[in-house]
């Protein structure tokens, strides 16, 4: 078998977070994390068989975002400008 060619870019699998690695990474308390979601300010992309919530790396400057827009704005603020931005055009 050849060694693979460097040239080619190898697709990685998406990586996929639960809430406790959220939490862990972004300092973030559980419940921070549910209510964002539950409020539609971020989004989990999948569920276990299990139940729980999985979330793409996407999530971190979601909530990078949302810590910059607390300086200035309320979060009912934040979301309205979340569903802005994500209206069709």
């Amino acid at each position: 078998m050849e060694p693979p060619n460097p040239s080619e870019q190898l697709e990685l699998p998406p990586k996929y977070y639960r809430i406790g690695d959220i939490v862990r990474y972004a300092g973030l308390s559980r419940q921070t994390i549910h209510n964002y979601t539950t409020m539609g300010l971020i989004r989990e992309v999948q569920w276990t068989p299990g139940g729980h919530r999985l979330y793409d790396e996407s999530v971190f400057y979601r909530l990078r975002q949302i810590a910059g827009l607390k300086r200035t704005k309320t979060i009912t603020q934040i979301r309205r400008l979340f569903e802005e931005q994500e209206a069709p055009a």
